[in-house]
């Protein structure tokens, strides 16, 4: 059973004004997986921002290293007491805001006894300390946001489904994008990661109606599923700890710039299948495709931009959604009590200026939040 948000309470915003807020749009690229490179390519070295993409069956390694996350800073420990290193000397800790490099000279060899090229968070790394107590190296890092908690040193598939749900506090998930299949396929994966409930509008009308999504196409038209899957967006909304896929395509609600309204109550993450090459050339594609307000898609919180799809990298891409939210909700902190706030008050399509409780959107009123 799906849960009610009135049975949960979310911090809302402590700004004089909490009803005006204006969206920005995060983007990650991820780059083409040709089935004939599969063997070869590895999307841990190539994806932007670095991810570790992996089929989702594939179990989590095994760490080598002792990982805690303390007031205001995260302290890592790794075992050296097998590589013989008596002097300090032979330690070399490299960091920057947003990676580490650990290396030891062992027998007149140096060894790289870690490499995070992408920490979970940034960290102050001119404060880093590090030191040997025993047999252990002990490296210290302050982190530039107190407040969120590291599951992990690294941003990988295990950290982050871990971590996101302190900065989601309960607001759903929107997947959408032309895609049916890719829409489904990437919300049951955050879904399971993260202890979300999956929901597939597809499904649901598809049981509702005894027939298929196509079938329903042919006999009524691409308006009438349209509709109806904004019914089912509708009824979804004052619900909390989901991931909903929605439909792809012209009968899609998410295609049609009037059946926002309820997709907004949610983190709306668009899958955008793209012919660029590289990271750079997405996010302009983005950043148009935002500016000129042509596609209704571009009304989406974040923007997941895709080489290509193969099934096989399902975790990758849903990383890659994670790794945006995560951007997002740590780039404003009040976003998600806004989600909640617009929630409360019914969802009225005013999103993302809020107006004041009351205000009635079928009203000749004019708005006072633009």
């Amino acid at each position: 059973m799906l849960a009610s948000t009135s049975s949960l309470s979310f911090p809302l915003p402590s700004t004089p004004s909490p009803y005006c807020h204006r969206t920005t749009t995060c983007c990650c690229f991820m780059p083409a997986w040709p089935r004939s490179l599969l063997a070869s390519f590895s999307p841990a070295t190539h994806l932007r921002p670095r991810l570790r993409a992996s089929v989702s069956a594939s179990p989590a390694p095994a760490k080598d290293y002792e990982f805690n996350d303390g007031n205001g800073e995260v302290e890592l420990r790794l075992d050296i007491g097998k590589l013989g290193i008596e002097n300090s000397r032979d330690v070399f800790v490299d960091v920057d805001d947003m990676s580490l490099l650990v290396r030891a000279k062992s027998a007149g060899t140096l060894q790289t006894l870690m490499n995070v090229k992408q920490l979970f968070d940034r960290i102050k790394s001119s404060e880093t300390i590090w030191f040997i107590d025993e047999d252990q190296l002990v490296v210290n890092l302050k982190k530039v946001d107190q407040e969120l908690k590291w599951p992990d040193i690294d941003e990988s598939w295990e950290s982050l489904t871990s971590g996101i749900t302190q900065l989601l506090t309960g607001i759903s998930l929107h997947i959408v994008g032309d895609s049916t299949d890719i829409n489904e396929a990437v919300a049951k994966e955050i879904a399971e990661g993260i202890g979300y409930l999956p929901v597939c509008t597809s499904e649901l009308l598809e049981s509702a109606t005894q027939k298929s999504i196509d079938t329903w196409v042919a006999l009524e038209g691409v308006d009438s599923v349209a509709e109806a899957e904004c019914v089912v967006l509708e009824s979804l909304s004052s619900h909390v700890r989901t991931v909903v896929a929605t439909l792809g395509g012209k009968h899609g609600a998410a295609s049609r710039f009037d059946k926002w309204q309820y997709l907004h109550a949610g983190f709306t993450v668009w899958l955008s299948v793209s012919n660029a090459n590289d990271e750079a050339s997405a996010k302009e594609e983005a950043r148009r495709s935002v500016s000129s307000g042509n596609i209704a898609y571009a009304k989406a919180d974040v923007v997941v931009k895709l080489g290509g799809w193969d099934p096989e990298y399902t975790r990758a891409v849903a990383q890659g959604c994670l790794v945006a939210l995560k951007q997002l909700t740590l780039a404003d902190k009040k976003l998600a009590g806004k989600k909640s706030l617009y929630i409360r008050l019914g969802c009225r399509g005013d999103w993302p200026n809020i107006e004041p409780p009351g205000w009635n959107p079928d009203s000749d009123a004019p708005p006072t939040n633009i």
